[in-house]
């Protein structure tokens, strides 16, 4: 995984605190094509509760949307990790680690 994310950087956008990533055309396509996927299971669970769905089958289905939200997640938190914050880290910017640790938390609360 380490080297889909050797393209992607991140960059301040001029003298605003507003950054923004690049990832590679790769990391890009796989992501969108994940949350494609994930946009379907939401479809599917949607369709399963207007169609009286047995509960416990829906939850099983919003327990598999979940897990591969997670994985978008975890795979987005790897770019920033090797990029982002290796970055911001190089220059100086002690900041980043206040900001990852919130991020991390953010991405545990479940």
């Amino acid at each position: 995984m380490s080297s889909e994310f050797n393209d992607q950087s991140c960059h301040e956008q001029g003298n605003t605190e507003q950054r923004t990533s690049h990832h590679s055309d790769k990391v890009k396509k796989n992501l969108i094509t994940r949350l494609n996927r994930i946009e379907g299971q939401i479809r599917g669970i949607k369709s399963l509760i207007e169609k009286d769905t047995y509960c416990d089958d829906v939850i099983t289905q919003i327990s598999a949307t979940q897990a591969a939200l997670n994985g978008v997640g975890k795979l987005l938190l790897e770019g920033h990790l090797r990029t982002c914050v290796v970055e911001r880290i190089q220059e100086g910017d002690e900041e980043i680690i206040d900001e990852l640790l919130v991020t991390v938390q953010r991405l545990m609360k479940k």
